[in-house]
C-alpha cells in the first residue's frame, strides 16, 4: 500500500466513525446532575428540560446519591437497555470506566458521563441534524514531508499534568513525556499524554493555521509509542477535536507547551459545516 492509500483509508475511517449511529455528530445534549432527583424530559415541568422532538414529556428521573446514580423510567416513555424495555436500573456505569450504561428512547439515547469529579448525562440522536446534514471532511493536500521522525524523552515517572477543557474544567491526565522533532532545521518539542485503556500516545497541539485554515482551538493527533526512544508523528493524521462539530462535547484543549510556532500545512482543515 502507497502512503497516499494509508492517509487515505485513514481520513475514510475517520468520517465513519464520526458520521456513525453513536458518533461525535449525534450530540445534542449535555445536562450536569445535581445530589437527589433529577427528573428529565421535554417538560418544563422537570429538573433536567430537554426540549427536542425525539423526546417524551417524561423520559425518567436520575437518582444521584454521593457518586452513584440510578434511573427509574417514566410510564410510557419506553426506555430501552440492551434490547430490552426497562422501569429502573442502577447503579449505571460511567463513561470513566469503559463503556458507559446506554439507555435509549426512540432515536434518542443517553449515559452517564463523569467529568472532573461533575456527574452529567450525555444525549446523543442518530437522526441528529448535524449528522444527517453533515457536510464532509477537508485537508491540505497529503505531503510526506509531514511524516516526522521524532526523539522520545521518557519523564522519570509518569506526570500528572492539569489540562484545560472547553467547559472550563481542568482534567488530570498522565503523560509519559515529550516528542521532539525537526522542521526545516528548527527543533520543536509536544508533550504526549494518556487516555484511558488507549496504548497509543495522545497528542493535543496549536499551530499558526489555528483559526485559519485550521480549527481555532487546535488539532489532535495519536503517535505509536516509541520503539527504543524513537517515534514517528504524522501530521497527515491530525484531526479536529469533537468540540468542532458540537457545542456539547468536553474536549480537553492543548496545554501550553503545546504550542508550536510554525504551521502545519497537513492533517484536516476546519470544518465548513460549524466552528465552534
Amino acid at each position: 500500500m502507497s502512503y497516499q492509500q494509508e492517509i487515505k483509508e485513514w481520513q475514510n475511517r475517520r468520517l465513519r466513525q464520526l458520521t456513525a449511529a453513536d458518533g461525535w455528530t449525534t450530540l445534542v445534549g449535555l445536562f450536569w446532575l445535581d445530589a437527589g432527583e433529577n427528573s428529565f424530559g421535554r417538560a418544563a415541568s422537570n429538573r433536567i428540560v430537554m426540549d427536542y422532538p425525539g423526546l417524551p414529556e417524561q423520559v425518567g428521573t436520575f437518582r444521584v446519591v454521593g457518586m452513584r446514580v440510578s434511573f427509574s423510567a417514566a410510564p410510557n416513555a419506553a426506555v430501552m437497555h440492551a434490547g430490552r424495555l426497562v422501569s429502573s436500573l442502577g447503579p449505571l456505569i460511567d463513561d470513566a470506566g469503559g463503556a458507559p450504561t446506554l439507555l435509549n428512547t426512540g432515536t434518542v439515547s443517553f449515559h452517564l458521563l463523569k467529568r472532573s469529579g461533575r456527574l452529567g448525562i450525555r444525549v446523543r440522536d442518530s437522526a441528529a441534524a448535524a449528522r444527517v446534514h453533515f457536510q464532509g471532511l477537508e485537508y491540505f493536500p497529503i505531503d510526506e514531508k509531514w511524516r516526522l521522525a521524532a526523539r522520545f524523552e521518557p519523564y522519570q515517572s509518569v506526570k500528572t499534568v492539569s489540562i484545560a477543557t472547553v467547559l472550563d474544567m481542568q482534567e488530570e491526565m498522565q503523560s509519559p513525556g515529550t516528542l521532539v522533532f525537526e522542521v526545516d532545521g528548527q527543533q520543536h518539542r509536544l508533550e504526549a499524554v494518556l487516555e484511558s485503556g488507549a496504548t497509543d500516545y495522545f497528542v493535543m497541539f496549536t499551530d499558526l493555521t489555528n483559526g485559519k485554515q485550521t480549527y481555532a482551538a487546535g488539532r489532535c493527533l495519536y503517535v505509536s509509542p516509541p520503539v527504543g526512544g524513537a517515534a514517528v508523528i504524522d501530521f497527515n493524521k491530525a484531526y479536529n477535536p469533537p468540540c468542532c462539530f458540537t457545542p456539547f462535547a468536553t474536549c480537553a484543549l492543548p496545554q501550553p507547551t503545546n504550542r508550536l510556532s510554525i504551521a502545519i500545512n497537513a492533517g484536516e482543515l476546519k470544518y465548513s459545516g460549524r466552528d465552534h
